[in-house]
């Protein structure tokens, strides 16, 4: 609308937004699995003491 569209990246800056997209998703399900365990693992760790 203004001064129009922003310029197309780069094939590098790309292939940078794709590494970090999936780097992203990655920690999220990683951050999801120890979350759904944590409370397991605190249980376990109670019962040992």
């Amino acid at each position: 609308m203004f001064g129009g569209p922003p310029p197309q990246p780069s094939p590098a800056e790309l292939k940078a937004q794709e590494e970090e997209a999936t780097l992203t998703v990655q920690r999220v399900i990683t951050w999801s699995i120890l979350l759904y365990l944590s409370p397991f693992a605190v249980k376990s760790i109670q019962n040992l003491i």
